[in-house]
């Protein structure tokens, strides 16, 4: 059976300060008229039922998505000691299912991305399902199709059809790390790359086999913590193996070392939301060019992105341009537009200073 595994352990450090340790990007409403979490859980809920749903965080964010997710059941919120990435996030949750469902494939998605339409999505996701039968050895991407040349994305190269035409996926012929934009124009202008959106789907076993395979090291710790699962020795055991397991992506530990894997282009819209510039694709901008979500009144102020968590409070700007202004009750930023990174060494710089308790 399929089961829908939400990958929600991450900072969010780029969306300080409304952003912090307990409540990151996920757990916020960004885009919708709900968080970024309750809204990937809507998207597959009403064909992926609650007992085949698995969220995978962290201690200090475990409380707060429990309560945003109450018809998740807790026990199906799978708590990791510490930050391992991704490889040891998916290795968990396998053993989980299959200790429930030994034919569990799994969806696997961050549950910080906006997609829509929903039934586009559940589609294609039903699409790499049927990939996954014809071919249960197999690991399935999605591919979103470029529409401007990101050099803020890793990309999927693809390479022949797989299963004729009617299938509609292809061989993944090789990964690509970020490019610069050089590069990444000429992977927008030849039409055989991706931007690879972090959506998988694949069997339970298989994936761990492949884990057995390449990282045997995370496969044995994986091994001895299963033999613990629904005992009272459980909690013990993570705490134990989990911190062990190297920490390491699921595209370096499998993904760029196996064969077998294939990507689907993906027929819905994505956004990442990878930062505060992203309001401005999620939200549509004024006369001005501003984003805006709050109180704001501005004079000879464009291109801007403002954003206010409190209603009574308004936001006023005189003379600016591409620049990003959001206000919560304990911080302010005022920050230039165009360094997507440097809001997270922003973060780095107010804890070096002493000023941990605004993150």
């Amino acid at each position: 059976m399929l089961h829908a595994v939400i990958m929600a352990g991450g900072s969010g450090t780029r969306f300080w300060p409304q952003s912090r340790t307990a409540l990151p990007k996920q757990l916020l409403n960004l885009a919708g008229r709900k968080t970024m979490i309750q809204e990937t859980v809507g998207r597959t809920l009403p064909w992926i039922p609650a007992e085949r749903t698995w969220i995978v965080t962290n201690h200090a964010q475990a409380d707060e998505t429990a309560r945003q997710l109450p018809e998740v059941p807790r026990g199906q919120i799978l708590v990791e000691p510490c930050a391992r990435n991704t490889a040891p996030c998916v290795g968990l949750a396998a053993i989980r299912l299959l200790a429930r469902d030994r034919d569990a494939v799994m969806l696997v998605c961050p549950a910080d991305h906006v997609i829509s339409p929903a039934d586009v999505f559940q589609a294609a996701v039903m699409q790499a399902v049927e990939c996954i039968e014809c071919d249960p050895n197999g690991l399935m991407l999605f591919g979103v199709r470029p529409t401007f040349a990101s050099t803020g994305f890793g990309y999927i190269e693809r390479g022949a059809q797989l299963g004729g035409s009617e299938s509609g996926a292809y061989e993944v012929a090789s990964f690509r790390e970020k490019p610069d934009a050089k590069t990444a124009g000429e992977y927008l202008e030849s039409g055989q790359f991706y931007w690879n959106c972090g959506i998988f789907v694949w069997r339970a076993d298989r994936i761990l086999d492949a884990l057995k395979q390449f990282e045997p090291d995370i496969h044995a710790s994986l091994e001895r913590l299963s033999q613990s699962i629904d005992s009272e020795e459980w909690e013990g055991c993570l705490a134990n193996e989990f911190p062990e397991m190297k920490g390491i992506s699921i595209d370096y530990a499998v993904l760029e070392r196996a064969s077998g894997v294939g990507v689907l282009e993906a027929p819905f819209e994505w956004d990442d939301v990878g930062s505060w510039q992203a309001l401005s694709r999620l939200l549509g901008t004024d006369d001005q060019g501003n984003t805006v979500d709050g109180s704001f009144c501005g004079l000879d102020t464009n291109d801007c992105i403002v954003r206010s968590t409190d209603k009574n409070h308004l936001v006023a700007a005189i003379g600016l341009d591409d620049c990003i202004i959001v206000h919560t009750p304990e911080a302010t930023l005022v920050a230039k537009k165009g360094d997507e990174n440097a809001v997270k060494k922003l973060v780095e710089l107010i804890a070096e200073n002493g000023y941990e308790r605004f993150l």
